[in-house]
């Protein structure tokens, strides 16, 4: 028997790639092979033992091998978990990735009628604007119960015949689901590495063989091992149950005789009513298909409202209504600007409708005047109109929106929903591309804004009552330079076009701003003796929380310009959580508070010299333009479906 203790160097540890790699080399090895960390220990041959060991890069363990070629086999895994890029695969290039979805299942939902729905219209949170009519693709879950739980000796082999074959087709299902949305097939083969584990096709084996029935079995074992999971400390480790739900549902669904209906199956175009959607769920669907969309859940400044403006999807969300009353809707009327949805509506409802649609698209088509328009208003104040973005996916619409440059690029969308974070030659590729595509227009680029609610991988976020008051944005940033240099310095490197600028989130205090710089100094350093092109960016702050706005004055001085997030601002000024449906009344950019806010932050500009730009929601609508132009702001950055109107309004003043 050999055994020796090492400091595991693979990239964020033995996640699911790594640890389907590392258990795949040791299956070459006749030998025993067992890993320990701390007092707990799991067979190396195992991928799902080695997950729920929670291995992370620098934590010691012991390897310990014992056979006739313990030796080689000590040598070899040795060696892999010395190595940091061990068992990941090299990125795709920046303009083909696509971020890979946990196995969710696609859950079940049903655009058969049920029964007639409300025909008076129901008021929720206006998220999106524009009207909507048709169809209803009623996009709800299921929970899958079995119809019984027990069986009879005799029945055994044939239960047993019957998930063989649930299963192989689930496998098989699985790797033609990745490799329609472009995964990497090693994504494919950590996934069906868990499935075919001892914990998990070969408990469900057993507890068929003790007399349980076959979709009784799944069910029960998926649901204990993604409980283990989830009871793991690490985010990125837990968030795998998703996987285990994913690949429990699949196969219980074809024991089951059942079929998930997903947004990508829609082939004609609907109104979807769903309780809530991700944003995996959103990426993954027919989004041409997609007219309107209602939820009982969410709110206009959710990241899923965001998206639908982005795509110029009218929205509801916050629906006061139970499920059962969506399930039983055959088709929907929508008001997104006035948040009210009708359900099953009369013959002169649609009517009505249809009327008000065709009356919208005219005036659509009026704004595309507007298209290459540099907005002047009637007493000569130049205002530049920008897009919000969150992806490259995005870049067309807003070019043809006649999009000013990009106000705002959302980077956390780049590190969220994905099993890996891009690393800095990746976010390189992407940020110069976002540059090319606008040049010589501004493109300002917000550094990671990610928080508890909005996790991603390899960075462990504190459980918070309230994490949109907690360790998120800057504060994250300057804790973990592991993470925020390398965006850093890849910013620094598209900077190389001279159109790039980049926007600091969440700050506070005018020594966040300066330990931001000294790290742009630091990047820009290592850049120079690297031999690597870089560029020196404008620097600007996010103003969203109180302390900014009443020290704008302070931090004017440090930097280029600001840019008021709106949406965050009016949450901590109002005291009131935006996500809330309930308290969306409350939620008021227009109070006078919110307003002497903004002035304050303005007037500071103003005396600094500097530009302030207006990236929250507000800056879309058209009652607020007047009231932030006035206040002195001189970009309005926004979803590009709402770009023309905004030139329209600017001109009119």
């Amino acid at each position: 028997m050999l055994e020796t203790e090492i400091v595991v160097k693979v990239s964020e540890g033995l996640h699911a790639r790594p640890a389907t790699q590392f258990a795949k080399l040791a299956k070459e090895f006749s030998c025993s092979l067992q890993i320990f960390r701390g007092t707990t220990s799991a067979d190396a041959k195992s991928a799902v033992k080695l997950m729920l060991l929670g291995i992370k890069q620098d934590d010691q363990i012991l390897l310990r091998a014992d056979g006739s070629d313990e030796s080689v086999a000590l040598n070899r895994l040795l060696a892999f978990l010395s190595e940091p890029s061990a068992g990941v695969q090299p990125a795709k290039p920046a303009q083909a990735q696509e971020a890979s979805a946990p196995l969710d299942g696609s859950p079940t939902g049903s655009a058969e009628p049920v029964a007639p729905g409300a025909v008076q219209p129901v008021r929720g949170v206006p998220a999106s604007e524009g009207l909507a009519c048709g169809e209803a693709f009623v996009y709800l879950p299921e929970a899958l119960r079995a119809t019984r739980q027990f069986i009879e000796p005799h029945e055994v082999a044939t239960e047993l015949d019957r998930f063989g074959v649930a299963f192989a087709g689930s496998i098989a299902a699985l790797d033609q689901q990745f490799k329609t949305m472009g995964c990497h097939e090693d994504i494919v083969e950590a996934l069906a590495d868990v499935a075919q584990s001892d914990e998990f096709s070969g408990a469900v084996k057993q507890r068929i063989a003790s007399g349980w029935d076959a979709a009784a079995a799944t069910l029960q074992v998926g649901e204990e091992l993604a409980a283990s999971f989830l009871a793991m400390d690490d985010e990125y480790l837990r968030s795998r149950a998703d996987d285990i739900h994913g690949i429990t549902r699949q196969v219980a669904l074809r024991l089951l005789g059942m079929e998930d209906v997903s947004l990508a199956c829609l082939s004609r175009p609907c109104v979807v009513l769903a309780a809530d959607l991700s944003a995996l769920d959103f990426a993954r669907a027919q989004v041409a298909n997609i007219v309107g969309l209602v939820c009982t859940k969410g709110s206009a400044t959710s990241h899923l409202a965001i998206m639908a403006r982005s795509h110029g999807i009218p929205a509801v969300l916050g629906l006061p209504v139970d499920e059962a009353v969506l399930r039983g809707a055959t088709r929907v009327a929508l008001d997104g600007a006035q948040g009210q949805v009708w359900l099953d509506p009369s013959p002169d409802v649609e009517a009505g409708f249809a009327t008000r649609i065709a009356q919208e698209k005219s005036r659509h088509a009026a704004l595309s005047v507007y298209r290459d328009v540099e907005p002047v208003t009637r007493d000569g104040r130049h205002v530049e109109i920008a897009a919000n973005l969150g992806s490259l996916g995005e870049i067309d619409a807003a070019r043809e929106a006649g999009a000013m440059g990009v106000g705002l690029f959302r980077t956390e969308l780049l590190f969220m929903d994905r099993r890996t974070m891009p690393d800095e030659d990746e976010q390189a590729a992407i940020y110069t591309q976002l540059a090319q595509a606008f040049h010589p227009r501004p493109v300002v680029i917000r550094t990671l804004d990610v928080g508890g609610d909005k996790p991603v991988p390899g960075i462990v976020f504190p459980e918070e009552d309230n994490p949109f008051l907690g360790w998120r944005g800057v504060r994250m940033c300057l804790d973990r330079p592991d993470v925020f240099m390398p965006q850093l310095r890849a910013v620094l490197r598209a900077a190389t076009l001279g159109n790039v600028q980049v926007m600091i989130p969440m700050i506070d205090d005018v020594d966040e701003v300066r330990r931001v710089k000294t790290l742009i100094a630091t990047c820009a350093e290592a850049l120079t003796r690297e031999g690597i092109a870089w560029g020196q960016p404008k620097l600007g702050i996010m103003v969203e929380t109180p302390a900014a706005a009443l020290t704008a004055d302070l931090l004017a001085q440090e930097v280029d310009f600001f840019s008021i997030g709106t949406n965050d601002l009016t949450q901590y000024v109002m005291a009131v959580d935006r996500m809330n449906p309930d308290l969306a009344s409350l939620y008021r950019t227009d109070h006078p508070a919110v307003l002497r806010a903004i002035g304050m932050v303005c007037e500071a500009a103003r005396n600094a010299g500097i530009p302030v730009a207006v990236c929250g929601e507000a800056a879309a609508r058209p009652e607020m333009i007047p009231l932030l132009i006035g206040l002195g702001v001189s970009e309005l950055s926004m979803s590009p479906s709402s770009v023309l109107r905004a030139k329209k309004i600017v001109c009119e003043l």
